[in-house]
């Protein structure tokens, strides 16, 4: 089944900021942010047991293990087990590092064998307060957390989470699975695989405003290619992009927030919004089946959706090209795709798949 079968609508709510990223949240602004979320309509919410040592899962299943089922979609991710005990000394989180070092002490333990796996969905239906999940991305393993060593931790997911998710999949636990990381590497090499494929991929911080040249090369196409979709995390880049002071889970370095104020300049000119700009380029792609910027206010809710809804003049986009401020390779919400997937032969699917596809 397609994401975009699954998926209630363009905007989702990605609660990695509820883990307490980069900064203590009391407890009930971290309620009252996912409460307004189901005020606005939002209905796709994203978490993981990363984020804050279980503390975002524990957060938002607070307040969605009151909510009807049915009414919502869900995903979390494996490769993370959240233990009883606690952590000694600081964590290593590779390039990721004191990126929550506000949330839980709890002890983690990094593992994607199958074994891990399980006990990873059972901790975070528990934490969660919700007896079924919808989507389940195998986190991070990439080289960001692993340098040298990707491939080995690759290796390790694809001999155990892969065919744990493909099971709970075909057995209808889960509706789809896939990879969620911040590089693309391991998704294309995930697609390129001869063995059950994945629904789809939840890219971070590859597809935005500020960064997305290289997954155009090669990912992007690929995924096309395969009928394969995409959600795009962290739109706003870590927050650079919606007034925030970080890129990459660090703080922005100088050339980055001298690209950010010529955007903003062409924002101002164009009388538009730079997180509408943001979030409508990163869902202009075909492959882009929703977006979920993350927030720890309550208003931040209502600006994501008005930018959602914000009419963006086919002349700002214009003048981003033109100020080589995106790749000329990258559909704009005003214009058609530069690079349409050559049509199909007879007999074959079309893009997008059908409704009934699988």
């Amino acid at each position: 089944m397609s994401l975009k079968e699954i998926l209630p609508g363009k905007l989702g709510f990605g609660t990695a900021p509820l883990g307490n990223m980069f900064r203590a949240i009391p407890d009930e602004e971290a309620r009252a942010t996912v409460e307004a979320a189901w005020d606005q309509g939002i209905r796709y919410y994203d978490t993981a047991p990363f984020y804050g040592a279980g503390l975002s899962e524990s957060r938002l299943g607070e307040v969605l293990s009151a909510k009807p089922r049915d009414a919502y979609v869900l995903s979390t991710k494996v490769g993370r087990v959240i233990l009883d005990e606690l952590e000694e000394g600081a964590r290593d989180l590779g390039e990721k590092g004191g990126t929550f070092e506000h949330g839980n002490p709890n002890k983690i333990v990094h593992e994607w064998t199958a074994e891990a796996t399980e006990r990873s969905i059972e901790g975070s239906l528990k934490r969660l307060g919700v007896d079924r999940l919808d989507i389940v991305w195998v986190h991070d393993i990439a080289q960001d957390f692993h340098g040298d060593l990707w491939l080995q931790k690759f290796e390790e997911a694809r001999t155990g989470a892969f065919r744990v998710l493909s099971r709970l999949r075909d057995e209808g636990v889960i509706k789809a699975w896939g990879l969620g990381v911040n590089r693309t590497e391991p998704i294309e090499l995930t697609l390129a695989l001869d063995e059950p494929q994945p629904d789809g991929f939840l890219l971070a911080g590859r597809y935005t405003l500020l960064d997305h040249e290289h997954a155009l090369q090669r990912l992007l196409p690929m995924a096309q290619e395969q009928y394969v979709d995409m959600v795009v995390g962290g739109p706003y880049s870590s927050g650079i992009l919606a007034g925030g002071a970080h890129f990459e889970y660090q703080q922005a370095p100088p050339e980055i927030i001298e690209k950010v104020s010529r955007l903003k300049s062409l924002t101002q000119k164009h009388g538009v919004s730079i997180k509408a700009a943001a979030l409508q380029f990163s869902l202009a792609h075909p492959v882009a089946a929703a977006v979920v910027p993350g927030a720890t206010r309550p208003s931040r809710i209502a600006e994501d959706v008005a930018a959602l809804d914000e009419t963006v003049p086919a002349a700002f986009w214009h003048d981003l090209r033109a100020a080589n401020l995106v790749s000329p390779a990258a559909p704009s919400p005003t214009a058609p795709d530069p690079h349409p997937p050559k049509p199909s032969p007879e007999g074959e699917r079309p893009w997008p798949p059908p409704p009934s596809a699988a």
